[in-house]
């Protein structure tokens, strides 16, 4: 018994670091969108292929990621994982001398390749290594190592790479072009030593992981599906609370990274300097922390997976039309101290910005209480449902690509109103589209 624990409470460890490495390489595209923006002289709708490069990876390699796994298994295929998401980061160095925009976009999506065949493998891992009624407090706590590395992430980056936005934006200004031009090219190479630090740590724990006592799941066996139900099934899209789970997903990571991703860009749109707006991201990170432990605590003692999922659509819908509502000229200002820096901070923050980061406390519960409603009684088409559900990361490619437009068109403050149908999508899925298990009807 001692063993067995000693097992899950390490196998619980290593994909928390996982999930660290996740947020961490996941939200840097939160400082890098405004840093691209600048360097490759980008508007809001070119600098938003950031992330459509990065998440629509996911699309093209979630199934190729299933097909790995069910070569190489789970272990192997973390190692596989961190290994390509090392070639990712390493491609930003070319990128950066030649500060050529398809060249880190490339490089981005190598990088979410990587984390493809990671996710792949990791989020029915943690899914079906315990019992399935706390699932989503496992991925809750998987959750809050993702989302601080994620509030840490564009901190970090920012020191070292927009550490004096404003200043240097302002220099553009007076000029020649000779002058501008070497000017970019130098800050667009400040990404060549984070990232080349991050190419070392990347094939580092790719080493670990090869050699690391973490056990294989046997998925096909999982002991908590119906093996009835899955059994008379011939196709995966045999499953509509799964193909539902799939578009609910889509929706989620959409919202998901037009809070993360846009925020910054979203702040300085309206005024506010890049020497308060590049902590914004983290903002809504934070909010996504304290919506992780509320999850872990209230989960499911207090709150059903179901009913956490709803609470987290309608909250969405409420932030959002807030966030929108109130006048973009209505702010507060806080004072703290920057942890990288240990400088007092003067943060200039709008009361319509705090609703944008409030998304994150909105968002927190879906993903936690999505995949086990949708991976349940799949038996042996657990692997191929969980590389569709990666697919819907496919959400963070295109929505803030039409939040960018939309930008463009309207105004960024406008353009959040993308968010309201999505956060609709979710409550459906809550309240409904979870129980069905034939088309047509719910059994």
């Amino acid at each position: 018994m001692t063993s067995r624990s000693g097992n899950y409470i390490l196998s619980i460890t290593i994909i928390g670091i996982f999930f660290f490495i996740f947020g961490f390489v996941t939200w840097l595209n939160g400082i890098l969108i405004p840093y691209l923006k600048i360097s490759c002289e980008l508007s809001d709708f070119q600098a938003l292929f950031v992330a459509f490069a990065f998440y629509i990876s996911y699309t093209v390699m979630a199934l190729p990621s299933s097909w790995i796994l069910n070569k190489t298994g789970f272990k192997n295929g973390m190692m596989v994982g961190l290994w390509v998401m090392a070639l990712g980061t390493l491609i930003f160095i070319p990128a950066a001398l030649m500060r050529t925009y398809g060249v880190f976009l490339l490089g981005l999506f190598v990088l979410g390749t990587g984390l493809a065949i990671l996710q792949t493998a990791s989020n029915p891992y943690i899914t079906i290594i315990g019992p399935r009624e706390s699932a989503a407090r496992r991925i809750s706590i998987m959750g809050i190592c993702n989302k601080v590395a994620g509030a840490i992430a564009p901190l970090v980056l920012a020191y070292f790479i927009l550490h004096d936005g404003d200043a240097f934006l302002l220099s553009l200004n007076g000029m020649d072009e000779a002058a501008r031009t070497l000017a970019l090219d130098g800050l667009a190479q400040r990404v060549i030593g984070p990232y080349l630090v991050m190419t070392g740590v990347l094939f580092l724990l790719g080493l670990v992981i090869r050699f690391a006592p973490l056990p294989d799941v046997e998925t096909e066996q999982d002991p908590e599906a119906d093996s009835t139900y899955a059994s008379s099934k011939t196709s995966i899209f045999q499953f509509p609370h799964l193909i539902l789970g799939v578009v609910t997903l889509f929706f989620y990571v959409g919202v998901e990274v037009i809070a993360g991703d846009t925020i910054i860009r979203y702040g300085h749109s309206i005024g506010v300097p890049l020497e308060s707006a590049k902590y914004f991201t983290s903002l809504v990170l934070i909010a996504m922390v304290l919506g992780y432990i509320i999850g872990i605590i209230t989960i499911p003692k207090l709150l059903s997976q179901k009913s956490a999922l709803a609470w987290s659509g309608i909250l969405g819908i409420i932030f959002t039309i807030l966030a929108i509502a109130i006048p973009a000229e209505a702010s507060v200002t806080l004072h703290f101290i920057d942890m990288m820096t240990f400088r007092n901070v003067e943060l200039v923050l709008p009361y319509t910005i705090l609703f944008v980061a409030l998304l994150g406390l909105a968002n927190a519960l879906v993903w936690p209480a999505v995949w086990p409603l949708a991976i349940h009684d799949l038996g042996r088409f657990i692997k191929t449902g969980s590389a569709l559900l990666i697919m819907g990361i496919a959400g963070g490619a295109i929505l803030p690509l039409l939040w960018g437009y939309f930008s463009d068109v309207w105004t960024s403050q406008l353009a959040y109103w993308l968010a309201v149908p999505c956060y609709m999508v979710i409550v459906y899925y809550a309240w409904w589209g979870s129980k069905v298990r034939q088309w047509g009807g719910r059994s």
